[in-house]
């Protein structure tokens, strides 16, 4: 099963930190227009989400982490879904619609990183880094390439967020801002 590392943080200057991201950039940027809903699973079940994207496709996508701040480790499984809207339907019928996550994201690579730069509908602009683990690969590996790069985006004291963009959605709370 997939894994990888995650660290997620609010960010006060997006422009500034797409610029240092593009410079340490190992592949050309893509712009992204993501459409997330999520459904009621049991607790301690996961996540399940549809993600929809701006050119129609979409995928499923079941994910198990923890919610708390810092590095922390996710598995996942995603799997290519060519009718998204249908799906969407058929889940929030089945499962019941928990809710819904917009944003458009800038996706760079750095490596087998994946940093992610959001503008999240409702909630501002955030910054995602995802350090892809290969098989068998200690956690720790993935935090410590994941502490290292975020030193070098310049937000190696920045406040960390516990949970999912749907989460902060769902208790309107505005998380602290990361200077960059």
């Amino acid at each position: 099963m997939p894994r990888n590392i995650e660290i997620k943080a609010r960010v006060a200057d997006a422009a500034k930190l797409h610029r240092r991201a593009q410079a340490l950039a190992t592949e050309p940027e893509q712009q992204l227009v993501q459409d997330d809903s999520f459904f009621a699973l049991p607790a301690g079940r996961g996540r399940l989400k549809l993600r929809q994207f701006g050119d129609g496709s979409a995928e499923l996508i079941h994910y198990q982490r923890a919610d708390e701040a810092g590095a922390k480790a996710s598995d996942y499984v995603s799997v290519p879904q060519p009718e998204g809207d249908a799906c969407r339907e058929a889940l929030t019928r089945a499962l019941g619609l928990v809710g819904r996550v917009r944003k458009r994201r800038t996706l760079l690579m750095v490596g087998r990183t994946r940093i992610h730069l959001d503008a999240v509908e409702g909630l501002g602009d955030f910054m995602e880094l995802e350090v892809v683990l290969r098989d068998g690969e200690p956690d720790a590996a993935g935090s410590a390439e994941a502490e290292a790069l975020m030193q070098a985006l310049g937000l190696a004291e920045a406040p960390r967020l516990a949970g999912a963009y749907l989460d902060l959605l769902l208790a309107n709370w505005p998380a602290p801002l990361a200077a960059c």
